[in-house]
């Protein structure tokens, strides 16, 4: 399910943040390395995280660029960006999925750099498309929890960030964790 908080009052940490849009006149450089050492580190595994939600690469490649940049509108006053970019995007994905009819895309890389990768980093990729397919087996709430906790979360830290209890997230975890070896049994022929 959805939530339908509004976008300002869940997405920072600190209400002083400028309004999204509103850009800062200039970032302290410090500020500026911080931030680009951060993006450089995670802007691809957040593309993987919306890919293990569902979204196509072309669609994860924009929410995660949406998010950086108001990531980096309001950097000074996120506290935990990793989790931070992972709620934005999330829900920013979901926000498209409840909203926005699926438009085809024919070649966008060369609009969007993120899906320009190296050979090694497209390999990679491919080796997912099983893990991918699986999941796609799975119902909205326990594949969110699931793409959380491929990312390395705990049950608790995604209690945290999708705002549920921790007993909740384990559940949703030991179902898709039965439905995901249910498929793999009925899919090798094993009893």
């Amino acid at each position: 399910m959805v939530e339908r908080t509004s976008a300002s009052a869940r997405d920072t940490d600190d209400r002083s943040a400028p309004p999204v849009g509103q850009r800062r006149d200039a970032l302290p450089a410090e500020t500026v390395a911080a931030f680009s050492a951060f993006y450089r580190d995670e802007v691809g595994k957040l593309v993987a995280f919306l890919v293990w939600q569902g979204a196509s690469v072309a669609d994860a490649a924009d929410v995660a660029q949406e998010t950086m940049r108001r990531a980096l509108e309001q950097w000074v006053t996120i506290h935990r960006p990793g989790p931070w970019t992972r709620r934005v995007a999330s829900r920013e994905y979901a926000r498209r999925v409840a909203g926005l009819p699926e438009v085809p895309a024919d070649d966008l890389t060369d609009r969007n750099p993120l899906l320009r990768a190296p050979a090694s980093e497209i390999a990679a990729w491919e080796a997912r498309q099983e893990e991918l397919r699986l999941l796609g087996h799975l119902p909205g709430r326990q594949r969110q929890v699931m793409a959380w906790t491929l990312e390395g979360y705990q049950p608790a830290e995604i209690a945290e960030q999708l705002r549920m209890t921790p007993e909740a997230v384990r559940s949703s975890l030991r179902k898709a964790r039965r439905t995901l070896a249910a498929v793999w049994r009925e899919e090798s022929g094993r009893p």
